[in-house]
């Protein structure tokens, strides 16, 4: 019999088959990030012990649509997109353990295979979904990274619209944002399949490796903007917010991890 190869599912005798590779992996994309603020009890249920709320302002917020290119270390998945490009939405809190401040995804949705395995490897709690961003362009009828400009964003499950956002471009600014600025804490679980409970339960922590971004932008959020909650994804309180309160910014980065 011949062994197994590959990093991940499936695995098969060249390894060809894994649906992601080792890392490293590489990220390059565009970001828009809303911020807002929630009631903190909101936020305070959906972290585990041993996490605890943010000292400072536990009700923050951020969520945030990528578009995204990555790859292993070879960057072959770049010269086949179909592997390579996928969206995501997802929503992130902070939290508190050992008295330093973390960065936590709660609730995020994917629109890839590929992406939806990595990101549970490492702990992102992720579900499939169908995301959608404007695409500034320097040319025709898209928008242009420039102040007035008008950006859009969506997200959908289960046939049901989660998430819209429209955006106004303000200027550039310094500052990426506050709540996804740490590093993450998350939690890896492999539940029992004989019996309740978990075979594998432990909390990480992760950052990227090196980082490179553009120039951010500051925006508002247009009149009639809404973040929705929706019964498939339990309690999800943490999404509900009101236009006056959002913060918007986008900008461009990569990164490896």
């Amino acid at each position: 019999m011949s062994k197994s190869r590959g990093f991940f599912y499936p695995r098969s005798a060249t390894g060809r088959a894994s649906l992601i590779p080792p890392p490293p992996w590489h990220y390059s994309g565009d970001l828009l990030t809303i911020e807002y603020r929630t009631d903190p009890a909101a936020v305070a249920e959906l972290l585990p012990a041993p996490l605890e709320p943010a000292a400072e302002d536990p009700g923050a917020v951020a969520l945030i649509w990528a578009d995204w290119q990555s790859c292993g270390e070879s960057g072959e998945e770049l010269l086949d997109p179909v592997r390579s490009q996928y969206r995501e939405c997802f929503a992130v809190v902070r939290c508190r353990f050992e008295g330093r401040t973390y960065s936590r995804c709660v609730y995020i949705w994917v629109d890839k295979d590929f992406a939806l395995l990595r990101g549970i490897h490492q702990g992102y709690p992720k579900k499939l979904g169908s995301i959608h961003m404007t695409r500034p362009h320097p040319h025709g009828p898209a928008p242009r990274l420039v102040e007035g400009a008008r950006l859009g964003a969506t997200l959908a499950a289960a046939d049901r619209r989660l998430a819209e956002a429209v955006i106004l471009l303000e200027a550039p600014t310094e500052k990426n944002g506050f709540v996804n600025a740490h590093p993450m804490a998350h939690h890896r679980w492999l539940p029992a399949i004989d019996r309740p409970g978990d075979v594998h339960a432990e909390l990480i922590e992760s950052a990227g490796a090196r980082f490179e971004g553009g120039t951010p932008w500051r925006a508002a959020a247009s009149r009639g903007a809404s973040i929705r909650a929706a019964s498939i994804s339990g309690s999800t309180r943490i999404l509900l917010c009101s236009a006056a309160s959002i913060r918007a910014i986008r900008r461009n980065w990569a990164r490896s991890t």
